[in-house]
Protein backbone atom coordinates (compact mmCIF):
# COMPACT_ATOMS: atom_id res chain seq x y z
CA UNK A 1 0.00 0.00 0.00
CA UNK A 2 1.34 3.14 -0.69
CA UNK A 3 -0.55 7.06 -0.86
CA UNK A 4 -0.38 10.33 -0.54
CA UNK A 5 -2.63 12.77 1.81
CA UNK A 6 -2.05 16.01 1.26
CA UNK A 7 -4.33 19.14 2.67
CA UNK A 8 -3.02 22.95 2.02
CA UNK A 9 -5.85 24.72 3.01
CA UNK A 10 -5.76 26.18 7.05
CA UNK A 11 -9.08 25.26 8.28
CA UNK A 12 -10.35 27.69 10.82
CA UNK A 13 -13.58 26.01 12.43
CA UNK A 14 -16.27 27.37 14.52
CA UNK A 15 -19.58 29.38 15.13
CA UNK A 16 -18.72 33.01 15.22
CA UNK A 17 -15.58 32.94 13.60
CA UNK A 18 -16.50 35.27 11.16
CA UNK A 19 -15.69 37.85 13.65
CA UNK A 20 -11.95 36.74 13.32
CA UNK A 21 -11.58 38.02 9.51
CA UNK A 22 -10.25 41.37 10.57
CA UNK A 23 -7.34 39.77 12.58
CA UNK A 24 -6.91 37.20 9.91
CA UNK A 25 -6.65 40.07 7.14
CA UNK A 26 -3.96 41.96 9.81
CA UNK A 27 -1.58 38.84 10.68
CA UNK A 28 -1.67 38.17 6.53
CA UNK A 29 -0.31 41.90 6.19
CA UNK A 30 -3.20 42.53 3.87
CA UNK A 31 -4.21 46.48 2.30
CA UNK A 32 -7.03 46.32 0.23
CA UNK A 33 -9.44 43.85 -1.03
CA UNK A 34 -12.30 42.99 -2.87
CA UNK A 35 -15.10 40.97 -1.34
CA UNK A 36 -16.94 38.50 -3.67
CA UNK A 37 -19.99 36.97 -2.75
CA UNK A 38 -23.99 36.86 -2.91
CA UNK A 39 -27.19 39.29 -2.96
CA UNK A 40 -28.41 37.53 0.00
CA UNK A 41 -25.49 38.10 1.65
CA UNK A 42 -26.05 41.88 0.76
CA UNK A 43 -29.40 41.93 1.97
CA UNK A 44 -29.02 39.96 5.35
CA UNK A 45 -26.18 42.57 6.16
CA UNK A 46 -23.27 40.24 6.52
CA UNK A 47 -21.72 42.11 3.57
CA UNK A 48 -22.07 45.53 5.18
CA UNK A 49 -20.70 43.76 8.75
CA UNK A 50 -17.53 42.89 7.05
CA UNK A 51 -16.76 45.94 5.49
CA UNK A 52 -17.42 47.77 8.55
CA UNK A 53 -15.14 45.42 10.59
CA UNK A 54 -12.29 45.56 8.02
CA UNK A 55 -10.74 48.78 9.03
CA UNK A 56 -10.90 50.08 5.75
CA UNK A 57 -9.38 47.42 4.20
CA UNK A 58 -12.64 45.91 1.84
CA UNK A 59 -14.32 48.95 0.66
CA UNK A 60 -15.66 47.14 -2.53
CA UNK A 61 -17.77 43.83 -3.08
CA UNK A 62 -19.45 42.66 -6.71
CA UNK A 63 -21.93 40.25 -6.61
CA UNK A 64 -24.30 38.74 -8.91
CA UNK A 65 -23.18 35.33 -9.59
CA UNK A 66 -25.32 32.65 -10.81
CA UNK A 67 -26.12 29.26 -9.54
CA UNK A 68 -24.05 27.56 -11.66
CA UNK A 69 -21.21 30.17 -12.55
CA UNK A 70 -20.80 31.25 -16.28
CA UNK A 71 -17.96 32.23 -17.80
CA UNK A 72 -19.44 35.74 -17.85
CA UNK A 73 -19.70 36.08 -14.30
CA UNK A 74 -15.76 34.83 -13.91
CA UNK A 75 -14.66 36.80 -16.63
CA UNK A 76 -17.14 40.09 -14.72
CA UNK A 77 -14.71 39.64 -11.33
CA UNK A 78 -11.90 38.88 -13.25
CA UNK A 79 -12.55 42.68 -14.52
CA UNK A 80 -13.00 43.85 -11.13
CA UNK A 81 -10.26 42.83 -9.46
CA UNK A 82 -8.00 44.29 -12.58
CA UNK A 83 -9.85 47.55 -12.01
CA UNK A 84 -7.53 48.19 -8.83
CA UNK A 85 -4.89 47.08 -6.59
CA UNK A 86 -6.22 44.49 -4.79
CA UNK A 87 -3.78 42.43 -3.07
CA UNK A 88 -6.17 40.04 -2.03
CA UNK A 89 -10.28 38.50 -2.50
CA UNK A 90 -12.72 37.34 0.29
CA UNK A 91 -15.16 35.15 -1.28
CA UNK A 92 -18.50 35.14 1.00
CA UNK A 93 -20.87 32.59 -0.20
CA UNK A 94 -22.12 28.91 -1.45
CA UNK A 95 -19.69 27.00 -4.02
CA UNK A 96 -20.77 29.27 -6.79
CA UNK A 97 -19.12 31.94 -5.75
CA UNK A 98 -16.37 30.39 -4.32
CA UNK A 99 -15.67 28.42 -7.70
CA UNK A 100 -15.70 31.75 -9.75
CA UNK A 101 -13.93 33.73 -7.60
CA UNK A 102 -11.42 30.96 -7.23
CA UNK A 103 -10.62 31.00 -10.88
CA UNK A 104 -11.00 34.91 -11.08
CA UNK A 105 -8.32 35.56 -8.18
CA UNK A 106 -6.29 33.01 -10.71
CA UNK A 107 -6.92 34.58 -13.98
CA UNK A 108 -6.76 38.52 -12.31
CA UNK A 109 -2.50 38.65 -12.69
CA UNK A 110 -3.01 37.59 -16.18
CA UNK A 111 -3.75 38.81 -19.61
CA UNK A 112 -6.07 35.39 -19.81
CA UNK A 113 -9.87 35.61 -20.59
CA UNK A 114 -11.68 33.27 -18.11
CA UNK A 115 -13.31 32.14 -22.13
CA UNK A 116 -9.66 31.15 -22.76
CA UNK A 117 -8.79 29.14 -19.75
CA UNK A 118 -12.55 27.20 -19.98
CA UNK A 119 -11.80 26.41 -23.76
CA UNK A 120 -8.13 25.24 -22.56
CA UNK A 121 -5.75 27.60 -24.36
CA UNK A 122 -4.92 29.32 -21.48
CA UNK A 123 -2.74 26.89 -18.68
CA UNK A 124 -2.27 28.18 -14.88
CA UNK A 125 1.38 28.68 -14.69
CA UNK A 126 1.51 30.94 -11.39
CA UNK A 127 -0.48 31.72 -7.87
CA UNK A 128 -3.12 34.32 -8.60
CA UNK A 129 -4.39 36.72 -6.33
CA UNK A 130 -4.87 35.23 -2.45
CA UNK A 131 -8.55 34.66 -1.27
CA UNK A 132 -10.05 34.03 1.98
CA UNK A 133 -13.17 31.63 1.25
CA UNK A 134 -15.68 31.92 3.68
CA UNK A 135 -18.57 29.84 2.61
CA UNK A 136 -22.53 30.67 3.61
CA UNK A 137 -23.80 26.40 2.85
CA UNK A 138 -22.57 23.42 3.95
CA UNK A 139 -22.02 21.80 0.60
CA UNK A 140 -19.01 22.02 -2.00
CA UNK A 141 -16.45 22.24 0.36
CA UNK A 142 -14.99 24.69 -2.14
CA UNK A 143 -12.88 26.59 0.27
CA UNK A 144 -10.64 23.86 1.00
CA UNK A 145 -9.95 22.31 -2.64
CA UNK A 146 -8.24 22.99 -5.80
CA UNK A 147 -11.74 22.43 -7.88
CA UNK A 148 -13.68 24.98 -9.70
CA UNK A 149 -16.47 24.42 -11.89
CA UNK A 150 -17.72 26.61 -14.26
CA UNK A 151 -20.36 26.51 -17.22
CA UNK A 152 -20.37 28.18 -20.51
CA UNK A 153 -24.16 28.32 -21.98
CA UNK A 154 -23.32 29.37 -25.18
CA UNK A 155 -21.61 26.06 -25.78
CA UNK A 156 -23.59 24.59 -23.41
CA UNK A 157 -20.76 22.87 -21.63
CA UNK A 158 -20.10 22.56 -17.65
CA UNK A 159 -16.45 21.59 -16.69
CA UNK A 160 -14.30 20.80 -13.54
CA UNK A 161 -10.79 22.47 -13.53
CA UNK A 162 -8.30 20.85 -10.90
CA UNK A 163 -5.33 23.08 -9.99
CA UNK A 164 -2.95 23.55 -7.22
CA UNK A 165 -2.68 27.48 -7.58
CA UNK A 166 -7.11 27.25 -7.57
CA UNK A 167 -6.66 26.80 -3.58
CA UNK A 168 -7.79 29.70 -1.01
CA UNK A 169 -5.14 30.69 1.41
CA UNK A 170 -7.78 29.70 4.16
CA UNK A 171 -10.70 28.35 4.77
CA UNK A 172 -12.71 30.36 7.28
CA UNK A 173 -15.92 28.35 8.65
CA UNK A 174 -18.47 29.67 10.44
CA UNK A 175 -21.93 27.40 10.78
CA UNK A 176 -23.84 29.95 11.88
CA UNK A 177 -23.57 31.63 8.39
CA UNK A 178 -25.97 28.52 7.26
CA UNK A 179 -28.54 29.65 9.25
CA UNK A 180 -30.02 31.82 6.67
CA UNK A 181 -30.24 29.43 3.96
CA UNK A 182 -33.84 28.25 2.40
CA UNK A 183 -34.44 24.77 2.93
CA UNK A 184 -33.90 23.98 -0.99
CA UNK A 185 -30.15 25.14 -0.31
CA UNK A 186 -30.12 23.39 2.52
CA UNK A 187 -31.50 20.06 0.81
CA UNK A 188 -29.69 20.58 -2.35
CA UNK A 189 -26.05 21.39 -0.65
CA UNK A 190 -26.18 18.72 1.89
CA UNK A 191 -27.18 16.01 -0.63
CA UNK A 192 -23.86 16.87 -2.54
CA UNK A 193 -21.90 16.03 0.56
CA UNK A 194 -23.66 12.92 0.66
CA UNK A 195 -22.39 12.28 -3.74
CA UNK A 196 -18.91 13.69 -1.92
CA UNK A 197 -18.53 11.27 0.19
CA UNK A 198 -20.20 7.96 -1.63
CA UNK A 199 -17.84 8.75 -4.75
CA UNK A 200 -15.01 9.61 -2.40
CA UNK A 201 -15.66 5.86 -0.73
CA UNK A 202 -15.81 4.11 -4.83
CA UNK A 203 -13.70 6.66 -6.47
CA UNK A 204 -10.44 4.66 -8.02
CA UNK A 205 -8.52 6.96 -5.84
CA UNK A 206 -9.19 6.04 -2.77
CA UNK A 207 -7.29 5.63 0.77
CA UNK A 208 -7.16 5.21 3.68
CA UNK A 209 -7.51 8.20 4.98
CA UNK A 210 -10.04 9.51 2.55
CA UNK A 211 -11.97 6.71 3.66
CA UNK A 212 -11.70 7.55 7.27
CA UNK A 213 -13.21 11.63 6.10
CA UNK A 214 -15.72 10.23 3.50
CA UNK A 215 -17.26 7.89 6.02
CA UNK A 216 -17.72 10.40 8.45
CA UNK A 217 -19.21 12.55 6.36
CA UNK A 218 -21.46 10.26 4.95
CA UNK A 219 -22.69 9.38 8.37
CA UNK A 220 -22.82 13.44 9.40
CA UNK A 221 -25.45 13.30 6.20
CA UNK A 222 -27.32 10.26 7.48
CA UNK A 223 -27.98 11.61 10.90
CA UNK A 224 -28.08 15.84 10.72
CA UNK A 225 -29.65 16.41 7.25
CA UNK A 226 -33.09 16.04 7.85
CA UNK A 227 -32.52 17.87 11.50
CA UNK A 228 -30.93 21.14 9.27
CA UNK A 229 -33.72 21.45 6.67
CA UNK A 230 -36.60 20.86 8.87
CA UNK A 231 -34.84 22.71 11.93
CA UNK A 232 -33.06 25.45 9.93
CA UNK A 233 -32.04 27.07 13.43
CA UNK A 234 -30.76 23.95 14.95
CA UNK A 235 -27.22 24.87 15.62
CA UNK A 236 -25.94 21.56 16.48
CA UNK A 237 -27.25 20.54 12.90
CA UNK A 238 -25.92 23.42 11.25
CA UNK A 239 -22.70 22.61 12.40
CA UNK A 240 -22.44 18.94 11.89
CA UNK A 241 -23.17 19.79 8.46
CA UNK A 242 -20.63 22.15 8.06
CA UNK A 243 -18.36 19.58 9.55
CA UNK A 244 -19.58 17.00 7.00
CA UNK A 245 -18.58 19.31 4.37
CA UNK A 246 -15.54 19.72 5.34
CA UNK A 247 -14.54 15.92 5.84
CA UNK A 248 -16.36 15.08 2.47
CA UNK A 249 -13.87 17.99 0.76
CA UNK A 250 -10.78 16.34 2.25
CA UNK A 251 -12.28 13.54 0.63
CA UNK A 252 -13.28 14.20 -2.43
CA UNK A 253 -10.04 16.52 -2.67
CA UNK A 254 -7.86 13.74 -3.44
CA UNK A 255 -9.62 11.10 -4.63
CA UNK A 256 -11.86 13.37 -7.35
CA UNK A 257 -15.28 13.05 -7.80
CA UNK A 258 -17.10 9.87 -10.38
CA UNK A 259 -19.65 9.09 -11.64
CA UNK A 260 -22.75 10.81 -10.43
CA UNK A 261 -21.55 14.11 -11.18
CA UNK A 262 -20.70 13.06 -14.40
CA UNK A 263 -23.77 12.82 -15.31
CA UNK A 264 -25.20 15.18 -12.99
CA UNK A 265 -23.93 18.13 -15.84
CA UNK A 266 -26.33 17.61 -18.50
CA UNK A 267 -28.95 17.52 -15.99
CA UNK A 268 -27.87 20.93 -14.50
CA UNK A 269 -26.95 22.30 -17.75
CA UNK A 270 -29.88 20.83 -19.70
CA UNK A 271 -32.90 20.73 -17.84
CA UNK A 272 -31.93 23.42 -14.84
CA UNK A 273 -32.15 20.48 -11.66
CA UNK A 274 -29.39 22.28 -8.98
CA UNK A 275 -25.97 20.61 -8.61
CA UNK A 276 -26.59 17.95 -5.55
CA UNK A 277 -29.74 17.45 -7.03
CA UNK A 278 -28.40 16.45 -10.12
CA UNK A 279 -25.83 14.21 -8.21
CA UNK A 280 -28.07 12.87 -6.41
CA UNK A 281 -30.59 11.65 -8.93
CA UNK A 282 -27.98 8.59 -10.34
CA UNK A 283 -25.89 8.28 -6.56
CA UNK A 284 -27.90 5.62 -5.45
CA UNK A 285 -28.01 3.39 -8.49
CA UNK A 286 -24.01 4.16 -8.56
CA UNK A 287 -23.42 3.09 -5.43
CA UNK A 288 -25.26 0.18 -6.21
CA UNK A 289 -24.04 -1.11 -9.59
CA UNK A 290 -20.25 -0.78 -7.86
CA UNK A 291 -21.70 -3.08 -5.18
CA UNK A 292 -22.35 -5.35 -7.22
CA UNK A 293 -19.10 -5.08 -9.46
CA UNK A 294 -16.15 -7.70 -9.06
CA UNK A 295 -13.79 -4.42 -9.08
CA UNK A 296 -14.98 -3.20 -5.90
CA UNK A 297 -18.21 -5.29 -4.35
CA UNK A 298 -17.11 -6.49 -1.39
CA UNK A 299 -15.51 -3.66 -0.27
CA UNK A 300 -18.81 -0.96 -0.88
CA UNK A 301 -20.84 -3.65 1.20
CA UNK A 302 -18.35 -3.73 4.10
CA UNK A 303 -18.61 0.32 4.04
CA UNK A 304 -21.94 0.15 4.03
CA UNK A 305 -22.45 -2.29 6.99
CA UNK A 306 -19.61 0.29 8.61
CA UNK A 307 -21.96 3.01 7.86
CA UNK A 308 -24.84 1.00 10.12
CA UNK A 309 -26.73 -0.75 7.03
CA UNK A 310 -27.29 -4.03 6.42
CA UNK A 311 -25.47 -3.65 3.24
CA UNK A 312 -25.34 -1.63 0.29
CA UNK A 313 -28.89 -1.84 -1.35
CA UNK A 314 -30.29 -0.74 2.86
CA UNK A 315 -28.10 2.23 2.16
CA UNK A 316 -29.38 3.16 -1.14
CA UNK A 317 -32.84 2.76 -0.03
CA UNK A 318 -32.08 5.02 3.18
CA UNK A 319 -30.80 7.25 0.35
CA UNK A 320 -33.68 7.26 -1.96
CA UNK A 321 -36.11 7.51 1.28
CA UNK A 322 -33.25 10.68 2.42
CA UNK A 323 -33.96 12.36 -1.01
CA UNK A 324 -37.96 12.09 -0.84
CA UNK A 325 -37.39 13.31 3.03
CA UNK A 326 -35.71 16.56 1.16
CA UNK A 327 -38.41 16.57 -1.38
CA UNK A 328 -35.90 16.25 -4.09
CA UNK A 329 -36.99 14.22 -7.40
CA UNK A 330 -35.72 10.89 -8.50
CA UNK A 331 -37.79 10.14 -11.68
CA UNK A 332 -37.23 10.86 -15.68
CA UNK A 333 -40.74 12.44 -15.51
CA UNK A 334 -39.89 15.00 -12.59
CA UNK A 335 -37.05 15.96 -14.29
CA UNK A 336 -38.25 17.20 -17.46
CA UNK A 337 -37.19 13.77 -19.29
CA UNK A 338 -39.80 12.27 -21.56
CA UNK A 339 -38.61 10.06 -24.21
CA UNK A 340 -35.67 7.50 -24.77
CA UNK A 341 -34.43 9.95 -27.27
CA UNK A 342 -33.85 12.88 -24.82
CA UNK A 343 -31.85 10.10 -22.55
CA UNK A 344 -29.84 8.99 -25.46
CA UNK A 345 -28.39 12.76 -25.80
CA UNK A 346 -28.09 12.94 -22.11
CA UNK A 347 -25.74 9.93 -22.43
CA UNK A 348 -23.89 11.57 -24.86
CA UNK A 349 -23.52 14.28 -22.94
CA UNK A 350 -22.83 12.57 -19.53
CA UNK A 351 -18.57 11.41 -19.92
CA UNK A 352 -16.77 13.97 -18.44
CA UNK A 353 -13.68 13.22 -17.43
CA UNK A 354 -14.03 12.18 -13.52
CA UNK A 355 -16.42 8.99 -15.50
CA UNK A 356 -13.04 7.32 -15.73
CA UNK A 357 -12.90 7.46 -12.20
CA UNK A 358 -15.16 4.40 -11.48
CA UNK A 359 -14.00 1.33 -10.30
CA UNK A 360 -16.00 0.00 -13.07
CA UNK A 361 -15.96 0.70 -16.74
CA UNK A 362 -19.04 2.74 -17.80
CA UNK A 363 -19.45 2.57 -21.42
CA UNK A 364 -22.07 4.82 -23.74
CA UNK A 365 -24.41 1.69 -24.37
CA UNK A 366 -24.22 0.77 -20.67
CA UNK A 367 -25.14 4.04 -19.27
CA UNK A 368 -28.08 3.49 -21.56
CA UNK A 369 -29.47 0.64 -19.68
CA UNK A 370 -28.22 2.05 -16.24
CA UNK A 371 -30.44 5.36 -16.84
CA UNK A 372 -33.35 3.43 -18.49
CA UNK A 373 -33.19 1.34 -15.02
CA UNK A 374 -34.58 4.69 -13.25
CA UNK A 375 -38.44 5.11 -13.49
CA UNK A 376 -39.69 7.68 -15.30
CA UNK A 377 -42.85 7.93 -13.03
CA UNK A 378 -43.20 7.29 -9.34
CA UNK A 379 -45.39 3.60 -8.35
CA UNK A 380 -48.31 4.57 -7.03
CA UNK A 381 -49.89 2.06 -4.18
Amino acid sequence: MSFLFHQQVPIDFGAGHLDKLPELIAQFGYTKGLLITTNSAIQNGTVARIIDTSNGVITQSISGIQPNPTVENTQHCIDALRADTYDFVVALGGGSVLDCAKVAAVLAPTNASAQQFFDGDYAITAPGVPLIAVPTTAGTASEITRVSVLSDPNSGKKAPFNHPYLYPVYALIDPLLTISCTEHVTATSGIDVLAHSLEALYSKNHQPFTDLFAKHAASIVFTYLETAYHEPNHLEARTKMAEASVAAGLAFNLTQTAAAHACSYPLTEQFDVPHGEACAFTLGKFWLLTAQSEEAGERIEAISRDLGFRDAAHLAERLEQLKDALQLRSTWHEIGVTTDEQIQEIVVTSFAPNMANMPVTITPESLFAFYKSIAYERQTV
